[in-house]
């Protein structure tokens, strides 16, 4: 017999399949309902069972109206995306380094000004308030975390 786990996952992988853009958006408390569990326990299979390195985008948006959006993500994509992304960044990153990579994804178009400014924001030497070479191992993590969501829509 399988457990409620399991039966969350098959859940969802069918809409995944049945879904013609590869994306559902849940609500939490109404699939806990539906499988009478509680919300914790769709946390768990979502965090466990569709993770980036499995081939999933997760987007959560709390609050009332708020949802969880599972996207399948092609994975030789992915693998692509992931590795140039390593390839540039690597485990640290100066802050000009940064900022010529963010502008050459604008100029190419695969970034939006919005989304090119927010990264900025975020690697920017007086967010990350912290001495070198730390600030340069953090710069490089989030950027690199922020870049493999943004490209792998």
């Amino acid at each position: 017999m399988r457990n409620i786990s399991d039966l969350i996952e098959q859940y969802l992988k069918h809409m995944l399949q049945e879904s013609p853009e590869g994306a559902v958006e849940i609500q939490r408390n109404e699939l806990a309902d539906k499988f009478s569990c509680v919300p914790s326990q769709i946390n768990y299979v979502i965090s466990t069972r569709f993770t980036l390195e499995k081939g999933y985008m997760v987007e959560s948006k709390r609050g009332g109206g708020g949802y969880i959006r599972i996207q399948r993500v092609d994975l030789p994509a992915l693998k692509t995306i992931q590795f140039h992304i390593h390839q540039t960044i690597g485990d640290c990153v100066e802050q000009s380094v940064a900022e010529g990579l963010i502008y050459q994804l604008e100029e190419a178009r695969l970034i939006t000004k919005r989304e090119a400014n927010l990264l900025r924001a975020a690697v920017d030497r007086d967010t990350i308030a912290v001495k070198l070479p730390l600030r340069d191992e953090i710069r490089a993590r989030l950027l690199r975390s922020m870049l493999i969501s943004l490209l792998a829509k």
